[in-house]
């Protein structure tokens, strides 16, 4: 896999999975205050989900570039 595949491989996987863990956790307050939505998590904790979502992009990543390299995987069919 070259350069730049890897790049776009690892954002399209991180964009996968940031949209799997965002709604981790998440708990609507239990008094919503005039001019706020509903749904509107409490403490939504971003940065710990995207580092979250870092972590695992780049484990699912080394997972399919070592599928890449032993032949398990080709994006040339």
């Amino acid at each position: 896999m070259g350069i730049y595949t890897g790049i776009m491989v690892y954002v399209v996987t991180w964009w996968v999975v940031i949209f799997a863990v965002l709604p981790w956790g998440n708990r609507p307050p239990a008094v919503v205050e005039p001019g706020h939505a509903d749904g509107a998590p409490e403490k939504p904790r971003l940065v710990a989900k995207f580092i979250v979502t870092t972590a695992i992009s780049a484990v699912i990543w080394i997972l399919i570039d070592q599928g890449v390299r032993h032949g398990l995987v080709s994006f040339r069919d």
